[in-house]
């Protein structure tokens, strides 16, 4: 890519985002930062508890999330982040404008696969209806693309990086 972009690998959970995202960083030699990392601990209490956050749990948290994508601005990096509604992804672009999101989508039924499978992660697999209620996938003013999560990490990354560079054409 000619100039580095700050990608926001996003989706519902389960998608692929903490592993994907450092294999696209990896692949695009700059850093990575785990969107989960940027919860409070209320935050990750609420969603170990099989409840769903409301607006007002996520807007720290993606304030959080988009200074870290500002500061990389012109630099580079990749940050997950689920940005399930345009409302969260338009937060993200207000701190950091130059932002572009990688959509990881997928069917439900490998998705839920996936996340049965996972160990020690706080978000449990009641919560996936919810995460699809809420889902807004990127419109068209939106820079970003959408890559399907079907497929090992490796041939999920390739896509990714693909069509990211596709986008900048």
């Amino acid at each position: 890519m000619s100039t580095p972009h700050v990608v926001v690998v996003m989706g519902v959970a389960g998608t692929g985002k903490t592993t994907i995202g450092p294999l696209l960083a990896a692949e695009l030699g700059v850093p990575y930062a785990e969107g989960d990392d940027f919860h409070p601990p209320a935050n990750i209490a609420k969603m170990s508890a099989g409840t769903p956050l409301e607006d007002a749990d996520r807007w720290p948290w993606l304030d959080a999330i988009g200074q870290w994508a500002h500061g990389r601005a012109g630099l580079g990096g990749v940050v997950s982040s689920s940005a399930l509604k345009r409302a969260y992804r338009d937060r993200l672009r207000a701190e950091a404008p130059g932002a572009v999101f990688l959509h990881l989508t997928g069917d439900r039924a490998l998705i839920e696969r996936r996340m049965a499978d996972r160990k020690g992660h706080f978000m449990p697999t009641a919560l996936l209806d919810s995460q699809f209620a809420t889902l807004q996938p990127l419109r068209e003013d939106e820079a970003g693309v959408a890559v399907d999560v079907s497929g090992t990490p490796e041939e999920i990354t390739d896509r990714a990086v693909a069509a990211l560079r596709r986008l900048e054409n």
